[in-house]
């Protein structure tokens, strides 16, 4: 299952070149380290050196990921499977093929069926070739009133639980800017209670969140919106960098937000388990980069 240590190279055998003089002062200065619990892996996308799924996976290993992140439906099975087995670099999960245009809180009952659909189909190739995790963006605040459109989407995806349960798998609900569980024009103090009660509103562990680091960062502490949903329900990461003085997104470990935060909050809910990368890519030496933030980071 996902929340599982893994052994990793000491963080003591990081240079100093690649921490960079300030952040390891931080880093000494909390003693905290999340080295053994995570693993990083990235987004499938990103890797823009090989044309065959083996040669990115390739790359992707090259470059100190331990895992990659396919979409689905859409990737081949057969070829992914090859690629794991030439390279002994896992699937830890997927992303949901479609789920920002077809969205199961749409008003529409046909394209909730398709959303529904494409959730079933991601769940069973992300399961054939090795993954546990389903990354699923639910929906849409303009689909309709937030009381509207959580009823419809949780009625639509708990079709799917079913499966979920049976083959062992996770449905990871996103934080991302679509309007919904938070005030998109809202400030900076805003908390996880909503998407808390949005996951346990499914009544069962195999829905939970794949919490991204960055994303709302704008609108709440990622540390304290961690320390709320906990572990049982933040069964994977996802990272990048945000700026709130400048209101954009960041390479990871750029901008202002608190990373000793976060560590500390991941260390508190003892997490264990994958980080993905969802950054701009590029060739190997780009995709070394992204790596050597994210241990940078994280205290890996």
């Amino acid at each position: 299952m996902i929340h599982s240590s893994f052994s990793r190279r000491r963080f003591a055998t990081l240079s100093g070149a690649a921490l960079g003089t300030g952040f390891l002062s931080r880093i000494e200065a909390d003693e905290i380290s999340l080295q053994g619990k995570i693993k990083k892996t990235l987004k499938i996308g990103m890797i823009k050196e090989g044309k065959t799924l083996e040669e990115k996976f390739l790359t992707a290993k090259k470059a100190g990921f331990e895992g990659v992140e396919i979409s689905a439906p859409g990737t081949d099975v057969a070829e992914a499977k090859k690629a794991v087995a030439a390279t002994g670099l896992p699937i830890d999960g997927s992303v949901c093929a479609a789920h920002w245009g077809v969205r199961h809180t749409d008003p529409d009952p046909a394209v909730r069926a398709q959303a529904l659909s494409n959730l079933l189909l991601a769940l069973r190739d992300t399961k054939e070739v090795g993954g546990d995790t389903v990354l699923l963006v639910v929906g849409h605040g303009k689909d309709g009133p937030e009381d509207e459109i959580w009823k419809r989407s949780v009625a639509n995806i708990e079709k799917a639980v079913s499966l979920a349960e049976e083959l062992d798998m996770i449905i990871a609900i996103e934080n991302v800017w679509n309007h919904f569980c938070y005030d998109h024009e809202g400030g900076s103090d805003q908390t996880a209670e909503k998407l808390l009660k949005y996951c346990d509103d499914f009544q069962s562990p195999h829905v939970a969140m794949q919490f991204d680091i960055g994303n709302h960062w704008k609108y709440g502490n990622p540390g304290d919106w961690i320390r709320t949903l906990g572990a049982k329900r933040v069964a994977k990461l996802d990272i990048k960098g945000f700026s709130r003085e400048k209101d954009t997104f960041t390479n990871i470990g750029e901008g202002d937000l608190d990373w000793a935060g976060v560590r500390k909050a991941l260390q508190e809910i003892n997490f264990s388990g994958w980080c993905a990368a969802e950054v701009k890519g590029g060739d190997l030496e780009r995709l070394k980069e992204v790596a050597a933030n994210m241990d940078r980071v994280l205290g890996l």
